[in-house]
């Protein structure tokens, strides 16, 4: 396991739980040693070092090649190569899963590279080429966490009960394909990664340290990258700082502002409308992509598909502080730990809008409180990403030989039979919301009214 930070201290309890494994041969490697007790109390192992382009052969291969049996990497770290470690676990037979495409260090913050070059866009486009030039093989999974990963199952399992709900007549879908049809037969014309997180600490945020839910280090560098979308087919206007890419699969745009200072209107159960922020993910072009019809070698549908994001309340106010101070990070950056938090709960779907039914958000409402009697060590935020890990390891166990799969392309009722237990109250809610609603209100508004849910009403400018 790559990575001690937040997500692998909650990881490592539910490795212990789901799997049997030879305990002489793991190995926790973080360049970072202040929780390595909790590893080596267990009796693993833990290496204290940086994984660079330069060392990680010579430190992972006699790790992944000593003892019987096959190998896993599970990758939760920040600024290792996943698409590096990738081909490098398939050339060994070692199985592999992450949870993001992440960069070796220096990508996030290169202000000698173009926007283009920075976007997620740009990094899962690196792993397609990759899967394109060396199909089958060892599997390795890539973006399975909570999102990127657990949404793009909700993604199916929302449309199968809008479709069912709407009287659509279909067979479940078994290819990429036949999913992309069904959307389109359903009407839906876009999706949010709809997510507000209400937990919230027992003091105060102190001026000058970053808070968090998870990963500070993780949320600042997608939060400084290109806000990014999928493109849909139904749009009909487009910000003036937008830009299209010059190759690859053209599912998505990117807008020439950080996605962490973009805000969207958007829509969940508890808290209703509210304000998200544009973040750059992964799944926000994959799912876009996934869900492509061409005809004529021409793209006839694709569903618009982006990130909304509320985290909690500390770490809006720690945004602030870093747009407000020019883009400088605070000192101290601190991810909550399950007894700094009070109560609250992070509320993760994904709301698919634009059919008969206005809008519908189908996800989880993981609370603080279930968490604790659920696993160890971790927030809501943190077990919803773990589980997911889980979800996809038992999944590649049980298709060793898939070679690189996204989310999109897994079984998602099987990840989520596995995933399930962990992500409490699991629910869909309709409702008549659209981004026109209370608008244009005391002041003029240039809106599009013929159509409530094209990106023009739901970009806040």
């Amino acid at each position: 396991m790559i990575g001690l930070g937040s997500i692998g201290r909650g990881t490592l309890p539910l490795l212990e739980r789901h799997f049997n494994f030879d305990k002489t041969r793991f190995t926790v490697i973080d360049p970072v040693d202040s929780d390595a007790k909790m590893v080596t109390d267990k009796g693993y192992r833990f290496e204290k070092v940086a994984l660079t382009k330069e060392n990680y052969r010579d430190v992972l291969r006699p790790l992944l090649t000593e003892g019987e049996g096959q190998g896993f990497v599970v990758n939760l770290s920040v600024d290792t190569s996943s698409l590096d470690l990738m081909k490098f676990c398939r050339k060994l037979g070692v199985l592999y899963i992450d949870t993001v495409v992440e960069p070796w260090l220096g990508f996030y913050f290169d202000d000698e590279a173009k926007p283009s070059d920075r976007t997620n866009y740009a990094l899962r486009e690196t792993v397609r080429r990759e899967k394109k030039r060396k199909p089958g093989g060892t599997t390795a999974v890539s973006c399975c966490g909570a999102n990127p990963g657990m949404v793009s199952w909700f993604v199916k399992k929302a449309l199968v009960d809008i479709a069912t709900d709407t009287g659509v007549k279909f067979t479940e879908p078994t290819n990429r394909k036949g999913w992309a049809k069904l959307m389109k037969k359903t009407g839906v014309k876009g999706i949010h990664i709809a997510e507000r997180d209400t937990q919230r600490a027992k003091e105060p945020k102190p001026l000058g340290v970053f808070w968090n839910t998870w990963s500070v280090e993780g949320f600042i560098s997608e939060g400084f990258q290109p806000a990014e979308l999928g493109w849909g087919t139904h749009e009909t206007w487009k910000p003036k700082n937008a830009k299209n890419h010059k190759s690859g699969c053209n599912a998505a745009i990117y807008l020439e502002q950080p996605g962490a200072n973009t805000r969207v209107r958007t829509w969940c159960p508890t808290p209703g409308p509210q304000y998200g922020f544009l973040v750059t993910h992964n799944e926000s072009i994959s799912i876009a992509d996934y869900f492509t019809l061409e005809k004529d070698k021409r793209v006839s549908y694709r569903p618009t598909c982006h990130y909304a994001y509320h985290p909690a309340n500390d770490a809006v106010l720690s945004l602030h502080e870093v747009f407000g101070s020019g883009g400088k990070v605070q000192e101290k950056l601190h991810v909550l730990e399950e007894d700094e938090i009070r109560g609250g709960i992070d509320e993760l779907g994904v709301l698919l809008y634009g059919h008969k039914k206005n809008a519908y958000w189908y996800g989880s409402q993981l609370s603080i409180e279930e968490t604790r009697k659920l696993a160890p060590y971790q927030n809501a935020t943190g077990l919803q990403v773990s589980s997911a890990v889980v979800a996809g390891m038992v999944w590649a166990l049980e298709n060793p030989e898939a070679g690189i799969v996204e989310t999109d392309e897994m079984d998602y009722k099987r990840c989520l039979e596995i995933q399930m237990p962990y992500l409490g109250p699991v629910k869909g809610y309709y409702t008549d919301w659209t981004p026109l609603e209370g608008r244009p209100g005391f002041y003029p508004e240039e809106v599009d009214k013929k159509d409530p849910w094209q990106f023009k009403n739901i970009l806040v400018r």
